[in-house]
């Protein structure tokens, strides 16, 4: 096991307030311009990172993820490349938990994928088309590794289907607030207290809640629910338009305490 084993747990289950993990795109703008905004993150307060992998067909991400991501591919960002530039974010000191699909994983080759995000300062892998059911044995090569393995919840997601989800989970389980893809919204989803509360009588592992959390009242309206907040699409947008998404990013970490 490496040293990074425990990470996400730790660094998302303080109980103070809620813990803030925005994502960055690998390769957007560039790979120094990624790379750098994940150290100003962490450097402004977030407690977590989340590095997406570009993919072609990223099913569960919406216009603007999906946008940086294809940006990010046709400037040449492959799995090797999204490897650097979650090293030079882990340097910064806050855990790093990537996201991808199965498909890129294959094709990079399991076993391989999972030593060399290890060595590259990865804390844990969120993979969202790998059902818990079918998950083995790629989370099994993740866990020798010493990568947690984070498997989200669904608001349609049944108390049984929960219960599996989060035996499997480490570091946190992954609470998708709405029906649908990411995207930044006015309003969370009028349900999301519910399911937030199902979640926790099934685990005791850290909550995150994410998909349409974008603003400083979102956050506010998770704290007592969940530990964590994770934010994508509204920082993404900000920078497609030539905005400093710090501000923003900011802003939600003041409104997590």
């Amino acid at each position: 096991m490496t040293a990074a084993a425990g990470r996400l747990r730790a660094a998302l289950g303080t109980g103070d307030g809620v813990a803030l993990v925005p994502y960055l795109m690998a390769g957007y703008p560039d790979l120094e311009g990624s790379a750098q905004l994940g150290r100003r993150y962490a450097e402004s307060g977030a407690a977590a990172i989340e590095v997406g992998i570009p993919f072609s067909d990223p099913l569960a991400d919406g216009p603007v993820i999906q946008r940086v991501g294809q940006a990010a591919l046709e400037r040449g960002t492959g799995m090797r490349q999204a490897l650097e530039v979650t090293s030079a974010v882990a340097v910064a000191g806050v855990p790093v938990v990537l996201m991808t699909y199965v498909n890129p994983v294959l094709a990079y080759g399991v076993r391989r994928f999972a030593a060399d995000a290890a060595a590259a300062g990865a804390s844990g892998v969120i993979v969202p088309d790998l059902p818990v059911e079918e998950s083995e044995p790629m989370a099994s090569w993740f866990r020798e590794a010493g990568l947690d393995t984070v498997f989200l919840v669904a608001p349609t997601s049944p108390d049984e289907r929960i219960a599996r989800i989060a035996a499997r989970s480490s570091g946190f389980v992954y609470c998708v607030t709405l029906r649908g893809v990411t995207g930044a919204r006015a309003e969370l989803a009028p349900g999301l207290e519910e399911l937030l509360a199902r979640v926790r009588r099934a685990t005791d592992l850290p909550l995150a809640a994410g998909f349409g959390i974008s603003r400083p009242e979102h956050v506010r309206r998770l704290r007592g629910r969940a530990d964590a907040a994770v934010v994508a699409s509204a920082l993404l947008d900000r920078l497609l338009h030539g905005r400093d998404p710090l501000e923003l990013l900011e802003a939600m970490v003041a409104a997590c305490r």
